[in-house]
């Protein structure tokens, strides 16, 4: 398979990808609606904030109790019985008069399952297409998520002020289980790729069997690290240009997709192996104009440069795949996923402390620097 056309007219890939992309649409307009909800009822920042992103937060737990499971359940079963969870959960934060400590447990108690659908979904992609090419279906999904979490954020906002918060919750309750329709029907009842009784103690063992071994340990650091400290200086857009943030994010966005886009369907698989360090510093080098305070349309077009080498994941994640076995590699995509989602965070709550005690561009600046340091420290154990 050579283009996404083919990738889409495989068999089960087509519903797969109409699943996946009701799942990102529901969690993006939830996840906007939600932030209103508690904003509007406690007018705190934080507790708004915590509301939308405390969800990838948990899944750093949810990789540690749960990830065993990935490729321990029916895939089928696993990602419909997940979409009900979440369908539900999300129908239950819209009853009126819930407190918000009961948001708080919702929504960390879906963020826990969340890492779960990770590790199924990813390694689903791995059976429904052809190994070689994973990454080209990768490439198509992760361009997918880029679009719809912009339109999802702007028909989130028609949505809260034509049907209120409550409302939009319900109808991401209702493409909750349009997903686990789609689901149901789409794909075929697959076994599981590996026998055993999932379990926290066997999550444990498999997360040190994993990064036992040294491959493949430079490969999720690879994942997690300079991502992670490239999307703090992005959580700084606000402060850095109050007016004209929404412009850095959606050229963020841009940026990502065509990096996606490239290596997806233009850069020949004979020059991947050669292209991953490449990217990872051109996904953290433009940012070292930040030192220098730069108005909106330089700060833009670095932003949009330095985006494109978020790619560098789709590299990895193909390397990732030919270290792990089979029935170990939703374990693995979910151990990336969950890695990644909480080093952004981490990342991010850096940034916030480095810029609290300088200045935006400074904790920008130097965030890129760490990520560059990073990638240079990383590099002898990723080559070949």
């Amino acid at each position: 398979m050579r283009t996404y056309g083919q990738v889409l007219r495989a068999p089960e890939f087509a519903p797969l990808f109409a699943a996946t992309s009701a799942h990102v649409a529901a969690s993006t307009v939830s996840g906007l609606a939600l932030g209103v909800l508690v904003y509007g009822a406690t007018r705190s920042p934080l507790l708004a904030a915590l509301s939308m992103f405390g969800p990838s937060l948990a899944q750093v737990v949810g990789a540690t109790v749960l990830l065993s499971a990935a490729d321990r359940l029916p895939p089928r079963a696993a990602l419909g019985g997940i979409a009900l969870v979440f369908g539900l959960g999300t129908a239950v934060l819209a009853v009126p008069g819930l407190p918000v400590w009961g948001v708080f447990a919702i929504v960390l108690g879906l963020g826990l399952v969340a890492a779960l659908g990770g590790g199924v979904r990813w390694g689903l992609v791995n059976e429904v297409l052809p190994r070689e090419a994973y990454l080209l279906g990768r490439s198509v999904l992760n361009m997918t998520v880029g679009a719809l979490q912009i339109c999802g954020f702007a028909a989130g906002g028609v949505l809260v002020s034509a049907l209120s918060a409550r409302g939009t919750l319900l109808v991401s309750a209702a493409l909750y289980l349009a997903e686990a329709l789609i689901l149901r029907y789409g794909l075929s009842d697959r076994p599981p790729r590996a026998e055993g009784r999932p379990s926290a103690a066997m999550t444990w063992r498999t997360n040190a069997r994993l990064w036992s071994s040294v491959p493949r340990r430079y490969v999720f650091l690879a994942l997690w690290v300079p991502n992670g400290l490239i999307v703090g200086c992005e959580s700084l857009f606000v402060p850095y240009a109050p007016e004209h943030a929404g412009v850095l994010f959606a050229v963020a966005a841009a940026g990502m997709l065509a990096g996606d886009a490239l290596v997806g369907r233009v850069v020949p698989a004979r020059w991947r192996p050669r292209l991953g360090a490449p990217m990872r510093l051109l996904l953290a080098a433009p940012y070292l104009v930040f030192a220098f305070e730069p108005g909106l349309p330089v700060a833009a077009v670095a932003v949009g440069v330095a985006s494109v080498g978020y790619a560098a994941s789709l590299l990895l994640q193909e390397r990732l795949m030919t270290l792990t076995p089979e029935e170990m590699s939703g374990h693995a995509l979910g151990l990336h996923s969950s890695g990644m989602l909480t080093m952004q965070g981490v990342g991010a709550a850096l940034a916030g402390a480095v810029a609290q005690a300088t200045s935006p561009a400074t904790a920008m600046t130097a965030m890129a620097v760490a990520s560059v340091a990073v990638t240079l420290a990383l590099a002898g154990g990723l080559r070949s």
